[in-house]
């Protein structure tokens, strides 16, 4: 064989190749859509009745140790954005957000105060994942001046919301799931294949601080 015709034979066989993935890139573009669908219906329906029963919250602290008020789940809404894969427009993400409220009354002023470096960390951690309201303020030795703790003022209300992210390469669904259970950050990925209504249920019975098999 001539060195001409090993290079095409070169070519030929990475020109299939390349040939072989963009197919599997487009039937797992086709599974990551038709994933997304059902997310997106299922999100649009139970954020219009969630948003009328108001479920009482998980409880809420800041430091774990200062409660907050019993709260509840309001204000439910659903969105989805588009982008462009290889000329298509395909889901980019779909989210739903919710307010955390108190039960009764309107929100109310609570501080926590904290002087190690980790509690530090989680509570400025969990004020950011909530998007709560909030001043810091230094608390100085009353004799010294020196600095005793680091005083957070906050509003007792909060946001909570689940970002679901498709991977459309790879056939996968990414969720990231914010102040579901108390303050923090979940995420889990799930195979678009395995993205069903009951998957969903699952998910759902998490938001309302049920028993979930879902993250």
């Amino acid at each position: 064989m001539s060195f001409l015709n090993q290079l095409k034979s070169q070519a030929n066989a990475l020109e299939s190749e390349q040939t072989q993935q963009l197919q599997n890139y487009e039937a797992n573009a086709i599974t990551t859509e038709r994933a997304c669908k059902v997310v997106w219906h299922y999100l649009q329906d139970l954020a219009r009745h969630l948003s009328v029963i108001t479920p009482q919250a998980p409880a809420f602290s800041l430091d774990g140790k200062t409660k907050w008020p019993p709260m509840k789940l309001a204000g439910f809404r659903a969105d989805t954005r588009k982008k462009k894969l290889r000329d298509k427009d395909v889901c980019d993400f779909i989210a739903m957000g919710w307010d955390i409220v108190p039960l009764v009354g309107p929100p109310t002023a609570g501080s926590v105060s904290v002087n190690f470096p980790p509690e530090l960390d989680r509570v400025q951690k969990r004020l950011a994942f909530g998007h709560v309201d909030h001043e810091r303020k230094n608390v100085l030795h009353p004799e010294k001046n020196t600095l005793q703790a680091i005083r957070f003022e906050y509003t007792t209300q909060a946001r909570g919301n689940i970002t679901v992210t498709a991977d459309h390469d790879n056939a996968q669904l990414v969720f990231r799931l914010a102040n579901a259970d108390g303050f923090g950050v979940v995420t889990t990925t799930w195979p678009a294949e395995r993205i069903n209504n009951e998957l969903m249920d699952e998910l759902a019975k998490l938001v309302v601080a049920q028993p979930s098999r879902f993250a």
